[in-house]
């Protein structure tokens, strides 16, 4: 069996990812271009002090991966963090490994300590999102209804547009990743 360890280290770097986005790219670039890291030292300092590896398990069609890999950019490049990326559907044993409610829910980031322990996990998305996700689908009628189709492409254009533009979000984000680097690196 494959260590997250060893993913992490056949994987691709977060910039080469986003660089190479066939999806959500232009979106993605606007979220990282736009958000500002919170002034936070103390949090900062851990994360330079620990050093530990982030594996992101990810697919660039998901809009959570769209927003949070942005985020997580920013908090990467402040702390000196190595960050790695691997794809989702050509790595279903790794991700199997950490689904969400029964579900291959991305993305997912692995902290790893130096040598490859794992340390904690995060994702799909910060408790704030899940909220505005859960409120907006509440509305979609019953999937074998005849219009559920045409509805639920218009609640995901709604769920992506918040993702690119609420900087809320964008904050929800940056606190619950700083919740369970902080809870990881114990």
């Amino acid at each position: 069996m494959t260590t997250e360890q060893q993913y992490f280290e056949d994987a691709i770097t977060l910039e080469s990812y986003m660089a190479q986005m066939e999806s959500n790219q232009d979106k993605s670039y606007s979220v990282y271009e736009k958000f500002e890291l919170p002034e936070d030292p103390e949090f900062i300092s851990l994360l330079k002090e620990k050093q530990p590896h982030v594996l992101v398990i990810t697919e660039d069609w998901c809009g959570d991966a769209m927003m949070n890999n942005s985020i997580l950019r920013k908090l990467a490049e402040a702390a000196g963090l190595k960050v790695r990326c691997v794809y989702r559907d050509q790595n279903l044993e790794l991700m199997e490994r950490y689904l969400t409610n029964g579900g291959r829910s991305i993305p997912k980031y692995i902290i790893l300590s130096q040598d490859g322990e794992v340390l904690g996990d995060w994702g799909p998305r910060a408790p704030k999102v899940q909220e505005f996700v859960d409120e907006k689908k509440s509305v979609l009628p019953e999937k074998n209804d005849p219009q559920y189709d045409l509805h639920m492409k218009t609640v995901i254009g709604e769920i992506s547009d918040g993702f690119t533009w609420n900087q809320d979000f964008w904050q929800a984000v940056y606190e619950d990743l700083r919740k369970t680097f902080k809870e990881s690196l114990k």
